[in-house]
């Protein structure tokens, strides 16, 4: 695991300021802090940060093809690169290291942008072609690895692995896009097809890009898209069987490493899966680590230990409390853009915790986002067979009124806060699985923004390129849509954003054995009905792990990974809601009205409402904005 960082000149003939490419470079040592590297030449630099847990004394970078013609910077991992190897042999081509680096290079000299479609892998890499003087960016499929671009005043074209590789380049224009603003209230992180600064962009999950001297970027090319227009009819033996395959070899593949090697572990279906079929994958105990939290109704280490227990673990806990509030400062510094996802504090201290005793480990991200495993899925199923059976004016005429009038009741129990499903009825199933993610709903967006920022919105509203997403989904019901959305915005915006800052931070290799393409599109080929059956959702999934897994563990509720905020918002944390909202930081932009932030800390410590998640989101933002305007 690494961090990379480019700069590529408009003029072929113009020299890079090496000085300015150590600064982006050295800003992202977290990502590498075993090695360092820089090549430049006429027009074009790029440099390396590394993490060695492949080939740990080879491989250095920028690296430079067998024929010299190509040079990378590579930040990832290929996990079949020792089948491609073999290949790449027998067609002719040799290798002086180990490692997958040089795997890529040849790859690429061999087939060219379809090398992309035999990795399996997690990577953001930049291959400069000597001969044709241009520079190919790409980033793997579902967006596990991170890749900024922009292009500067001077026409310069950058990139780097992290945000604040870009902020260390001087000529980087820091101007705040207000869309992102919106973006940002509305899911709690800026999604990957916008960025904080207006003149920077994120390459998209499973995009290339070519950029060529003398003429501005091409539009990235997709390269992959995950489909659910088909369907897999076998019986459901058959099909619990090719999934714990699927698995086995998915997770097998993630534990080649010359490093220490570990998991973690919350007492979940998707991590324990992971650590189940390590423990059977190993001669050794597997390393496990759990976060625990003050809040018994919120702490899920007795599952983990269980699991730790059966199978053997060398198991380590760490409890997160209020006193490590005081972390949020570094918390922002880890994302650079604003990142409200509270889950965030206890993921970076298992990072943490896990780095300790391990150098990478595997997670169990993208089960629920593959399989169907959120409450968001089920209750989603549920509306849609009321949407076939309620023609679309009948809803509108009668469920909107409704939820108007029904209380919002936040402390009520879940079946009893109607209000949230008359208004999902009132609305299309694309328009209310976004409103289902939001964190603040239109309405509650407005009464923060001042007249001048919604005037500056234009009209603009964050749900739209979800909705849009959806109904052009390659797709067959509302639930395949619904997943399309969360594997190609939710996921890489907000999980896998996440699990990449925060296991980077701690110098850790983060790796998701369930995000495997292989398995994700098995699962995208289930009926909906293996996915989400009844109220249980991840369906086929725990099928495939009965036998394996406690039941206590298969069909529990699920338990989000969440920090008690409302709770503390409320008592320990009660003066820093306040100061949130007080923010001159945040009130100096002129994007808020004083009198709604007041009104919306008021209400939530005097327990009258629920704001805990629109409280932490205007606390990072000032956090954020203190290292993004200098």
């Amino acid at each position: 695991m690494c961090g990379i960082a480019g700069l590529f000149a408009r003029n072929p003939s113009a020299s890079i300021d090496r000085q300015v490419l150590v600064r982006m470079r050295d800003a992202m040592t977290h990502r590498g802090p075993d090695g360092e590297g820089l090549w430049a030449a006429s027009g074009v630099a790029l440099a390396h940060r590394r993490l060695s847990v492949i080939d740990v004394e080879g491989s250095p970078q920028p690296m430079h093809s067998a024929d010299g013609r190509a040079v990378i910077v590579f930040n990832g991992e290929i996990y079949n690169y020792r089948e491609l190897r073999r290949e790449l042999i027998q067609l002719g081509h040799r290798f002086t290291t180990e490692g997958d680096t040089e795997v890529i290079l040849a790859a690429w000299r061999e087939w060219g942008a379809d090398c992309l479609d035999r990795f399996n892998g997690m990577f953001a890499f930049a291959i400069y072609d000597r001969a044709s003087r241009s520079l190919f960016l790409a980033r793997d499929r579902f967006g596990v690895k991170p890749l900024f671009t922009a292009t500067l005043a001077d026409g310069t074209f950058a990139f780097a692995s992290e945000l604040k590789g870009l902020l260390a380049h001087p000529g980087l224009d820091r101007s705040i896009d207000p869309l992102a603003i919106e973006d940002f209230f509305a899911w709690g992180y800026v999604p990957d097809h916008r960025a904080m600064l207006a003149g920077v962009n994120k390459l998209p999950a499973g995009h290339y890009q070519v950029v060529e001297h003398g003429m501005a970027p091409r539009p990235p090319v997709c390269w992959y898209d995950i489909s659910f227009a088909d369907r897999q009819r076998m019986n459901e033996a058959d099909e619990a069987e090719q999934i714990r395959e699927r698995l086995c070899g998915a997770i097998q593949s993630r534990m080649v490493s010359d490093v220490p090697i570990g998991a973690f572990l919350s007492g979940g279906v998707d991590s324990s899966t992971v650590v189940a079929l390590m423990a059977d994958l190993t001669q050794r105990p597997v390393t496990t680590c759990s976060i625990g939290f003050d809040v018994p109704e919120l702490d899920e280490t007795e599952y983990a230990r269980l699991i730790a227990r059966k199978f053997a673990t060398d198991h380590h806990e760490r409890l997160v409390d209020p006193a490590m509030f005081d972390r949020v400062d570094r918390l922002a510094a880890m994302f650079d853009e604003p990142f409200a996802d509270a889950s965030a504090l206890p993921t970076a201290e298992v990072c943490l915790l896990a780095r300790e005793h391990v150098t990478v480990a595997l997670s169990g991200d993208g089960a629920d986002e593959a399989f169907a495993g959120y409450r968001r899925h089920v209750f989603h199923v549920a509306e849609e067979r009321a949407r076939d059976l309620i023609p679309a004016p009948a809803r509108r005429l009668a469920m909107g009124p409704l939820a108007r009038l029904y209380p919002k009741a936040d402390w009520a129990p879940r079946p009893l806060r109607a209000k949230a499903t008359l208004e999902a009825l009132s609305l299309s199933g694309e328009e209310a699985y976004a409103r289902a993610l939001c964190v603040m709903p239109p309405a509650a967006r407005a009464g923060i923004f001042s007249d001048r920022m919604m005037r500056d919105l234009g009209g603009y509203r964050a749900e739209q390129p979800l909705i849009e997403l959806m109904r052009n989904a390659p797709a067959c019901n509302g639930l395949d849509r619904a997943q399309y959305a969360d594997l190609k915005f939710w996921l890489p915006g907000d999980i896998l954003t996440k699990v990449d800052r925060t296991s980077m931070a701690a110098s850790l290799e983060a790796r998701e054995p369930l995000l495997d393409h292989r398995l994700v599109e098995l699962a995208a080929r289930l009926p909906a009905a293996r996915r989400v059956r009844g109220t249980e959702g991840k369906f086929a999934l725990k099928r495939s792990m009965a036998g394996v897994l406690p039941d206590d563990i298969l069909h529990r509720p699920k338990q989000g990974f969440v920090l008690p905020i409302a709770q503390w918002f409320r008592q320990e944390l009660k003066h820093s809601a306040r100061q949130a909202v007080r923010s001159e930081r945040l009130l100096d932009t002129g994007w808020f009205d004083a009198d709604g932030l007041h009104r919306l800390a008021e209400d939530h410590i005097a327990g009258r409402r629920d704001h805990a998640r629109e409280l932490w989101q205007l606390l990072m933002l000032d956090r954020s904005m203190a290292l993004l305007v200098q």
